[in-house]
């Protein structure tokens, strides 16, 4: 085709100009198939008078929409599947996602256990595919991260709530117990936390001698434990009592107080401080 200018890969020969055209060309396409698929917008005239039908997706344009009413409103006034819909752009390319982000809060009844739900049950879903996973799976660990960074190395009299909080986040949505240890230094500092083990929907193991030894390593001088009830219901059980118990005979003979232990439920906690057990 002769020798053209060089140094521009294909586009040698094509001016700024031509190429700022084409870039806005590019950006004014609908997205590949969207002519086949329904119409949803008004359509142009034919040159018989008869109107055309207009073959582009319904959801042209949404994405770019419902991104700007995120950054010029907030999240406050938008519903969650609105909120999901947006998790789903970068997992999803190029598709409508509303449905698929209602399906979900229909199956998992919340947002908070959309993100938490376990990759068997959330691939079970028609439409999820193992980048929606990876994508739910990020949220939910810059989640846990945050609510962390706010409790770690702070006094926990003066940060209780935010402790809850934190606990919640990372355990109130679980399918299965599991059971965590906050340790603390002799200023009530956090200065550790730690899942210590994971079970089944009803129990996990704990074992006394264990925790009791993590605490020496960690050179705590108390410590609080956490464990989640994936029914919902927050009351302690008498093995939940009997656990506690042991625990806190283990810690006493190396000079380690249990401040509390808190079984968080979905709505609701219960701490054995409050309610006499401790």
């Amino acid at each position: 085709m002769g020798d053209g200018p060089k140094g521009h890969g294909f586009a040698q020969g094509f001016s700024e100009e031509a190429l700022r055209g084409l870039d806005e060309l590019e950006r004014r396409l609908p997205p590949p198939l969207a002519r086949f698929l329904p119409a949803a917008t008004t359509p142009e005239p034919r040159p018989d008078g008869r109107p055309e039908p207009d073959r582009r997706p319904h959801y042209w344009g949404h994405r770019e929409r419902l991104r700007q009413r995120f950054l010029t409103g907030g999240h406050a006034a938008m519903p969650e599947y609105e909120l999901l819909e947006l998790v789903l752009f970068n997992a999803i390319p190029r598709i409508d996602v509303k449905p698929l982000a209602k399906a979900l809060l229909a199956a998992f009844g919340d947002l908070n256990g959309v993100i938490a739900a376990p990759e068997p049950r959330l691939m079970a879903v028609p439409g999820v595919t193992p980048q929606v996973h990876v994508q739910l799976r990020v949220v939910e660990a810059i989640a846990h991260r945050m609510a962390r960074a706010k409790v770690m190395q702070r006094e926990v009299i003066s940060s209780w709530d935010a402790l809850l909080r934190y606990c919640k986040t990372v355990m109130a949505y679980r399918d299965t117990e599991s059971f965590r240890i906050l340790f603390l230094d002799r200023k009530n500092v956090l200065v550790a936390d730690e899942e210590q083990a994971k079970g089944t929907v009803d129990h996990v193991p704990v074992y006394p001698r264990e925790v009791a030894k993590r605490a020496l390593e960690l050179n705590a001088s108390a410590i609080i434990l956490v464990h989640n009830h994936p029914s919902g219901d927050p009351t302690p059980s008498q093995a939940d009592i009997d656990m506690t118990e042991a625990v806190e005979a283990a810690c006493a003979a190396i000079g380690v107080t249990i401040h509390d232990h808190v079984v968080i439920g979905r709505e609701t906690d219960a701490s054995f401080r409050s309610l006499g057990l401790l």
